[in-house]
């Protein structure tokens, strides 16, 4: 029965890593760009409902409003980010851009380390009544684990919608494909890559606010840990995959709340990071990734 509980918990965790990690890896599945700075918008997305949350109450109408201004805000940080740090290193080389994402990423954290409305001290964020629903004897779920599920099943279904069935998500998988070949076929690239950012920065508003309700608690750097194990994550499933980030995020999340069951809080990082080294080594894709030959 712990066995059950923990696996509960775990999905509940691997369902916000999975929202951050469709970020990456969409990203990544676009411009070939690692954005390490899509940590730090979850952080944004937190304050954001931090401040409506703090200023409304924290009842479902608090909660919808927080989720709304997150996702709002956020998105104007991401596509800002896009146009002055990543658009003028779109033909550089990777490196450059590797460098500027983590350059974003600390901008970001000291930013709102020194801004007086936020500071540098953790703050409790304002957390819905906590509710534990039975399920048996011996299991139980709390109301903020369900509405993180659902919520994130509901996000996911309907990015997978968006890509697959829109016309901006077949534009998403052609300049995926061939960046070249889709501008010749009249594909805005900008603006595809501009939407694709918007619609990565979307989720992470909504893991942040997530997180924040799930652990209750915001700081300039709460954006940096799960940032790192959602990169991870899509790593695991196969960056570029978006089913591959799902996946990952699940298999990270359940890893950790098992680690921190049935071993040792002290190891759930080390044991996460440590399925990704033996995943690699096995299937150096990830495990929904393909694998790609390339003519010297």
């Amino acid at each position: 029965m712990i066995f059950l509980q923990q696996l509960i918990n775990g999905v509940s965790l691997g369902s916000i890593y999975a929202l951050i990690a469709l970020g990456y890896t969409m990203v990544y599945g676009i411009v070939k760009l690692i954005n390490f700075a899509h940590g730090d918008i979850l952080m944004i997305g937190a304050y954001a409902g931090f401040f409506v949350l703090g200023a409304m109450g924290s009842g479902p109408a608090g909660m919808l409003v927080a989720f709304v201004v997150a996702m709002v805000i956020c998105p104007i940080f991401g596509l800002t980010i896009e146009r002055l740090a990543y658009r003028p290193l779109r033909t550089a080389p990777r490196l450059n851009s590797l460098i500027t994402a983590i350059a974003v990423s600390l901008i970001l954290e000291n930013g709102a380390r020194v801004l007086p409305f936020i500071g540098p001290n953790p703050r409790p964020f304002p957390q819905p009544t906590v509710v534990n629903i039975r399920l048996g004897s011996y299991l139980q779920i709390s109301n903020i684990q369900v509405i993180v599920i659902i919520l994130s099943a509901l996000l996911m279904l309907a990015l997978n919608y968006t890509v697959n069935y829109t016309k901006r998500g077949k534009a998403m998988q052609a300049v995926s494909f061939d960046l070249q070949a889709a501008s010749l076929m009249g594909i805005s690239i900008n603006g595809i890559i501009s939407f694709t950012f918007a619609l990565g920065t979307i989720l992470a508003a909504a893991g942040g606010v997530l997180y924040a309700s799930a652990y209750p608690q915001v700081n300039p750097y709460m954006g940096m840990m799960p940032g790192l194990k959602a990169f991870v994550a899509a790593v695991l499933g196969g960056i570029g995959s978006i089913p591959g980030a799902m996946l990952g995020g699940f298999i990270l999340g359940i890893a950790e709340t098992l680690t921190k069951g049935f071993i040792s809080s002290q190891f759930s990082d080390a044991i996460s990071f440590s399925v990704l080294i033996i995943v690699l080594l096995i299937r150096p894709a990830g495990i929904l990734g393909k694998n790609y030959k390339v003519k010297v």
